[in-house]
């Protein structure tokens, strides 16, 4: 007899450079009952990237209107230039449906998303072995000019200021040690007593 419990969101954030979207991948291939919320944006699309896999891709009106209608359970406008929201319905389905979603998210769509589904949160932040190390990964990718780097790692000090805010922190040095961290997140989470909506009943059958 299985005991019926109730999905959670597993949100992952970080400032640039500090490994989340690898660790994000590694943790969707190795965990195969958690999802990627897909979330919706303005922007175009980058080359490979495929509508309703990647993103929900839709125009600023579009968008306008679903935040009108309340669709989002989360939204922001990232760098002032393109927005992005989290659809609710899809991810309200699949909590009820017992099944468990990540959230590749920053720490104020963190904020915004524990506000709606304040039982069903479990937040992580990923943090660099230090500055020093986020900014030499960030010139190690070679995409960027000294002066997008700057701002970036601007940014990066400010986002790493809201590291109190989640439930746990997982200091991203050794990538395997990383991973298996945030792995045992995921489980221990899964196993709150409170998650596991059945447990009643699955003890009352037990005759105890």
């Amino acid at each position: 007899m299985s005991i019926v419990r109730r999905g959670l969101c597993l949100v992952l954030a970080a400032p640039s450079g500090a490994g989340k979207s690898s660790l994000t991948r590694a943790l969707l291939a190795a965990e195969p009952d958690l999802s990627l919320s897909v979330s919706v944006t303005t922007r175009v699309p980058r080359p490979g990237e495929q509508d309703g896999v990647h993103y929900h891709f839709r125009d600023q009106a579009t968008f306008d209107a679903m935040v009108a209608r309340g669709d989002f359970l989360e939204h922001a406008a990232v760098l002032g230039r393109h927005s992005y929201g989290t659809p609710r319905a899809q991810v309200e389905a699949a909590l009820e449906a017992g099944r468990d979603v990540a959230f590749d998210i920053d720490w104020q769509g963190h904020r915004q998303l524990r506000a709606v589904l304040p039982g069903d949160v479990s937040g992580v932040f990923i943090l660099p072995p230090s500055l020093a190390a986020l900014e030499e990964r960030l010139h190690g990718r070679g995409s960027e000019t000294e002066a997008e780097i700057t701002r970036r790692m601007g940014r990066a000090r400010d986002e790493i200021s809201h590291w109190a805010e989640f439930d746990h922190v997982v200091v991203n040095e050794v990538f395997d040690d990383a991973l298996a961290e945030l792995r045992a997140i995921l489980q221990a989470a899964r196993c709150a007593t409170a998650r596991q909506v059945g447990l009643a009943g699955f003890v009352a059958g037990m005759g105890a």
